[in-house]
């Protein structure tokens, strides 16, 4: 599908660079929490900590919630990336999944690496798409909503100079900032946060 014409084509080039001085770890990575501890925090998308939306009004609680987050972390910022994650067995990236191509229909292929090469006859590969969207409702619920069903997973959101990053998952999602920022986040939002030790 072709880009839309007032649509930014991102720079995969000086992404690549910025991410690797900003965040040298990949997108949405497990390990990005360990290692900045002081720099995450983790919210809920639904009272009680409730995994998955049932209704309309749980589903209308988890996109407000995501989206207050995405406010506050980039009040001014009108633009964010949109990486996406997909994984296979084939070593160059293929035929992107349909959900993904409907609601990020611009994204470019950014790289694609081993995911996982415990049994060498079964090597999984991991394949991440970029594009650029405007941080709004109507963009980016759609693709929240994906999420917060498990159809797709992988989804990391940030701003074009990578300065916050938001990983959301089914359940909620993960904050990637400031240690400012974070402590400002947990004091605004108290009843988001998880009850367990660890914050997960």
């Amino acid at each position: 599908m072709s880009e839309l014409p007032d649509r930014q084509v991102p720079d995969l080039d000086a992404l690549s660079v910025l991410w690797e001085q900003r965040w040298p770890a990949l997108p949405g990575d497990l390990q990005m929490r360990h290692a900045h501890p002081d720099r995450w925090v983790r919210f809920h998308s639904l009272p009680g900590s409730k995994r998955y939306p049932e209704n309309d009004d749980e589903y209308a609680i988890m996109l407000d919630r995501h989206h207050a987050v995405l406010n506050e972390l980039g009040p001014h910022d009108t633009e964010l990336y949109v990486i996406t994650r997909e994984w296979n067995w084939d070593a160059e990236p293929v035929t992107r999944m349909p959900q993904l191509a409907q609601v990020d229909p611009d994204a470019r292929h950014w790289g694609s690496h081993v995911h996982d090469d415990e049994f060498p006859d079964d090597i999984v590969y991991e394949h991440e798409y970029v594009s650029v969207r405007p941080r709004t409702r109507r963009e980016l619920s759609p693709l929240l909503r994906l999420v917060a069903d498990e159809v797709i997973a992988g989804v990391t959101l940030a701003p074009l100079d990578l300065r916050w990053l938001y990983h959301p998952y089914d359940g909620g999602g993960d904050v990637y900032a400031s240690s400012a920022s974070v402590t400002g986040l947990r004091a605004a939002h108290p009843d988001w946060l998880s009850t367990h030790p660890s914050g997960m």
